[in-house]
């Protein structure tokens, strides 16, 4: 069942995506809830969670700093810090099974070999996986995968052929068309795709007059874009899931209008870690 085609489960919330039941249509966005172990009664309540962005070697991240708050959004520039996938099945995962919702694993290979690598080791433990094509393809010079339509679509299949789970792709929307690249993927083997991912952003140090942080922009800033890369793929034939500066339940059920069949809360998070739960109670009030 898709937004798009509103039915009674939709009124009270449930969906039924990659024939998996959610008991809504709210996830957790992958790097804002890190594995939803500390605020479990938010992630025990949401639809599904998306981890943070796992390696196929451990990660320290990025230097200092990491966040930057802007007018309309914030600047992150975490760097994937994560365990890397060996101490995530290990330690981690285990630990995730004994929560009451649907798990994603958001995948964030550097190569092609690693997205097969980490979804190969993780195996059929979890609901699902996240491709994260937004990271630098170290074999293209740093290039987005998900800026080729070519190699994102050899990304799909490459991981398509280890695992029977639902995959979606999380686009990209610097510097390309979501929708060409959206569509190489599903003729590729993707289940569904989410966007957008954050977009490029940065700012200076007025004192010394260099930069301060450059990564990614995410928040209300992006969120009208989010909405028009949305309702482009509407007539994409998998389920979309809408990401992008959803700060309340009218902004969720704009991108249900929008044609996502589910959304991810990023952001607004950060600011308010029980924001999902006020989120899914205001989303209510718009599809009852």
């Amino acid at each position: 069942m898709t937004a798009r085609f509103l039915t009674l489960e939709i009124l009270i919330l449930k969906c039924r995506i990659f024939d998996i039941e959610f008991k809504n249509p709210v996830f957790l966005a992958s790097g804002t809830f890190e594995y939803g172990l500390i605020y479990r009664n938010v992630t025990n309540r949401a639809g599904a969670i998306c981890t943070k962005g796992i390696t196929a070697r451990p990660r320290g991240g990025n230097p200092p700093p990491r966040i930057f708050e802007t007018a309309c959004g914030l600047i992150n520039s975490v760097g994937l810090e994560n365990p890397g996938v060996d101490v995530f099945c290990k330690e981690t995962l285990p630990r995730m099974q004994r929560l009451k919702t649907r798990i994603f694993v958001n995948v964030a290979g550097f190569t092609i070999d690693e997205f097969v690598e980490i979804v190969g080791k993780i195996g059929p433990r979890v609901d699902g996986f996240e491709l994260n094509v937004s990271c630098p393809n170290v074999d293209m010079g740093g290039v987005s995968f998900g800026r080729d339509p070519d190699v994102c679509a050899e990304v799909v299949a490459r991981v398509r052929a280890v695992t029977k789970l639902p995959l979606i792709v999380k686009l990209t929307a610097n510097f390309c068309d979501p929708l060409v690249v959206a569509r190489r993927c599903v003729e590729a083997g993707a289940d569904g795709i989410s966007l957008i991912n954050t977009l490029h952003g940065m700012a200076f140090d007025l004192k010394k007059r260099e930069v301060l942080i450059q990564g990614g922009l995410s928040g209300p800033a992006i969120k009208p874009f989010a909405l028009y890369c949305v309702h482009r793929l509407k007539d994409i034939d998998v389920p979309i899931i809408g990401v992008g500066g959803i700060m309340s339940g009218a902004d969720a059920y704009e991108f249900l209008l929008a044609g996502a069949s589910a959304v991810e809360i990023g952001s607004a998070i950060l600011r308010d870690p029980f924001s999902p739960l006020r989120i899914i109670k205001e989303l209510k009030r718009y599809t009852g």
